[in-house]
């Protein structure tokens, strides 16, 4: 008993369980990572909209990005990640960042990359276990590509709700929520 315990647990953690006639079947890993990503998005894609174009120049710090920079970037690293994943020709990560400082335009490529990812997020587990992608220089899985996406997205949602906050705002993901 003891040796099936720690297995469960995995399991458990995957989404899966014992199939019995009845069930709930688990998300594949794919729409659980989706599920994941989709939510982190949203938050940062409403953080982008909310944060006034006056604010888009705001840093803590001069050694860290702006607010505007922060939105560029993850608007290039999703489209690099996804194109990765989908076996896409992917742009360079910063190219967004590089170019384009006005808000409207850094809504509008978050967007764009958001809309782009969700052909990615759509594979089955089996494409994006199987499917190789070169990222950082090594050989990953494009599943590989989509959990870095949604942990990377993650990652500066953390920077972006510190930044709405030294502002005097409430992140989206701290907001009353519509029921």
């Amino acid at each position: 008993m003891m040796r099936s315990i720690p297995l469960l647990s995995i399991a458990a953690l995957l989404g899966v369980a014992p199939s019995h006639p009845g069930a709930p079947t688990a998300p594949s890993a794919v729409a659980a990572d989706k599920q994941i990503w989709t939510s982190v998005i949203g938050y940062v894609t409403a953080a982008a909209e909310q944060v006034p174009d006056s604010s888009y120049s705001y840093h803590p710090v001069p050694t860290v990005r702006t607010f505007g920079q922060l939105i560029a970037h993850l608007a290039g690293s999703q489209h690099m990640f996804c194109a990765a994943a989908l076996g896409d020709k992917a742009t360079a990560e910063d190219d967004i960042e590089k170019t384009t400082t006005d808000k409207a335009a850094l809504v509008a490529a978050l967007k764009a990359s958001t809309e782009y990812c969700q052909k990615a997020y759509a594979m089955s587990d089996a494409e994006a276990m199987k499917r190789p992608t070169k990222l950082f220089g090594g050989e990953q899985s494009a599943f590989w590509a989509l959990v870095a996406n949604t942990a990377h997205d993650d990652e500066h949602y953390g920077n972006i709700v510190t930044y709405m906050r030294m502002l005097g705002m409430v992140p989206p993901s701290s907001q009353p929520q519509a029921r």
